[in-house]
C-alpha cells in the first residue's frame, strides 16, 4: 500500500497540472493538502477538485493558478514545462516545481541537452543530427549493427527507434523529418538500463529511488516502443555504489553546466541511462518525473512529498535533509487499451471494486460516462504492490489487476521478472 504522507508543512493549497498516472501518484503522495489538478482524469477526482485547462498555455494555468490561490504549483508532464508554463508562474509569484523553459531543453532538444553532457563530461552515445532526408542513408553509414534513432523533440517516450534493421531505422528517421523535426542517430549503448530521479536545486541534488522501466509492449521486450509498461524500484542488481556513482558522474555534472550557462535547474531531474562495462552512461534526460516508474519509487517515499517540492519550489531544498525511505519493493504494471500504442480503442468501459483506490490503482487515461470509468488513453491505469521482496511486490501489482476488467485490454506479464530470476548482471 501507498504509504499516507503525514506533512509537516502547515495545510498548503497544490495545483498539480497533468491527466495520467504520474500525477496521480504525486496527488495520492500530496494527500492532507488541499489539492487542485488540471486537467486531471476521471479517477483523481476522489483526491482533488478537477479543473479543465490548456495545461499549455502559459496564460490559462496562470489564470487557473489565481483563481485557486495556489501556494505550490506542480508542473507533472514536459509539453506545459517546454511550453513555458514554469516561467509565467514565476512571473505571476508563484512557487513552482518545475524547470524553466530554458532548462527544460534538456528534454525538450536531446541535442541540446547532448552538448550540456559535452561540456559537463559526462558520458553518453555519439550522436550525429540530421536534419535533411537526403543525408540520412550516409549517416547511418557511421552507424549498426544496432541502431538508435531518435525524433529530436518531444515524443512521449515513443520517438525511439532501436533495431537491427537498417531500412527500419532509415523509414522512422525520414517519417520523423518529414513531421518537422531533426533526428539524432547514435551509437548502442550496452547493459541495463536505469531510472534515476533526482530533485534539483541549481548545484543541490538529491537523488530518489533507482528504478526500471518495461518500454517495449510485450513480453519479452518485443514491439514497439510505448510510454512504459511497468516499473520497479529498487534495483537488486545495481552496486552498492551505484546511485551516488550516477550522481556525482551525472547529475551534479549537469547541475553545475547548467548553473554555468545563467539557466539553473529547479525540478525534477530524470536521467535515464544505460549501465555498460564503464558503468553509467546516458541515454536521455527528461525535465519530470518519469512514468511509470514514478508511481513505484513514490509508493516507497516516507518524507512528506509536499516538504520535499515545496523546497526546491522555493530554493531550500539544502535545508531539507535525507528523505526518507520504507523498506521493500515496489512494482506497477501499466493495463493499456487494445491497440496501444498505436491506435488505442477510446470509450471501453472499466470495472473493478478497486479503482477508487489510489494506493492500489492509479489512474492514467480514464474517463468518465454516466458514472462509469471509461477508457480514455492508450495506457488507462496502473497495479501497484508493495512487498518485502520484489517477487512480493510484483505478486501484489498483478494480483490488483485480476479485478479489474477491460474489453480489449492487455499488460504486460513479465514486469521485473529477470531481476527476479538473476538474469540481470553487470
Amino acid at each position: 500500500m501507498l504509504p499516507q504522507a503525514t506533512c509537516r508543512l502547515e495545510l498548503m493549497r497544490i495545483l498539480v497540472i497533468g491527466s495520467g498516472g504520474r500525477e496521480h501518484a504525486l496527488l495520492h503522495g500530496l494527500s492532507g493538502h488541499e489539492l487542485h489538478v488540471a486537467p486531471g482524469n476521471a479517477g483523481m477526482a476522489t483526491l482533488a477538485q478537477v479543473h479543465p485547462v490548456d495545461a499549455a498555455s502559459p496564460e490559462a494555468v496562470t489564470r487557473l493558478a489565481r483563481e485557486v490561490d495556489a501556494e505550490l504549483v506542480v508542473i507533472g508532464p514536459e509539453i506545459p514545462l517546454v511550453a513555458g508554463v514554469s516561467d509565467a508562474l514565476r512571473g505571476a509569484g508563484f512557487n513552482v516545481f518545475g524547470p524553466s523553459q530554458a532548462a527544460a531543453q534538456l528534454e525538450g532538444s536531446k541535442a541540446f541537452a547532448k552538448d550540456v553532457m559535452a561540456s559537463a563530461g559526462v558520458f553518453t552515445a555519439s550522436a550525429t543530427q540530421v536534419t535533411a532526408l537526403d543525408e540520412i542513408d550516409a549517416a547511418l553509414d557511421g552507424y549498426g549493427p544496432h541502431y538508435v534513432v531518435k525524433d529530436d523533440g518531444l515524443a512521449g517516450g515513443k520517438g525511439v527507434v532501436v533495431t537491427d534493421d537498417r531500412e527500419a531505422a532509415a523509414a522512422h528517421a525520414r517519417a520523423v523529418i518529414k513531421a518537422g523535426n531533426p533526428v539524432l542517430l547514435e551509437s548502442f549503448l550496452e547493459g541495463p538500463e536505469v531510472s534515476l530521479f533526482c530533485l534539483v536545486d541549481g548545484e543541490t541534488v538529491v537523488p530518489l529511488l533507482p528504478a526500471q522501466d518495461h518500454k517495449r509492449a510485450y513480453d519479452g521486450d518485443l514491439g514497439p516502443n510505448t510510454g512504459g509498461m511497468g516499473a520497479y524500484t529498487p534495483l537488486p542488481w545495481l552496486p552498492a555504489d551505484g546511485v551516488s556513482r550516477i550522481v556525482a558522474e551525472v547529475v551534479e555534472p549537469v547541475a553545475r553546466e547548467m548553473v554555468a550557462r545563467g539557466i539553473a535547474y529547479q525540478g525534477l531531474l530524470y536521467a535515464g541511462l544505460a549501465w555498460g562495462p564503464e558503468g553509467p552512461a546516458v541515454v536521455e534526460f527528461n525535465a519530470r518525473f518519469g512514468d511509470p516508474e514514478t508511481q513505484a519509487v513514490l509508493a516507497l517515499l516516507e518524507t512528506p512529498l509536499a516538504d520535499a517540492l515545496n523546497a526546491v519550489a522555493t530554493g531550500t531544498l539544502a535545508q531539507l535533509g535525507p528523505l526518507r525511505w520504507a523498506e521493500g519493493y515496489a512494482a506497477t504494471v501499466v493495463l493499456a487499451a487494445e491497440g496501444y500504442p498505436e491506435s488505442p480503442r477510446k470509450g471501453d468501459a472499466l470495472s473493478g471494486d478497486n479503482l477508487d483506490d489510489p494506493s492500489r490503482i492509479l489512474h492514467a487515461g480514464t474517463a468518465s460516462r454516466d458514472g462509469v470509468y471509461v477508457s480514455g488513453g492508450g495506457r488507462v491505469l496502473n497495479a501497484l504492490g508493495v512487498g518485502a521482496t520484489l517477487a512480493e511486490a510484483v505478486e501484489a501489482a498483478y494480483a490488483q489487476l485480476e479485478g479489474v476488467e477491460l474489453q480489449g485490454g492487455f499488460f504486460r506479464r513479465d514486469i521485473a521478472r529477470a531481476a527476479i530470476e538473476g538474469a540481470i548482471s553487470l
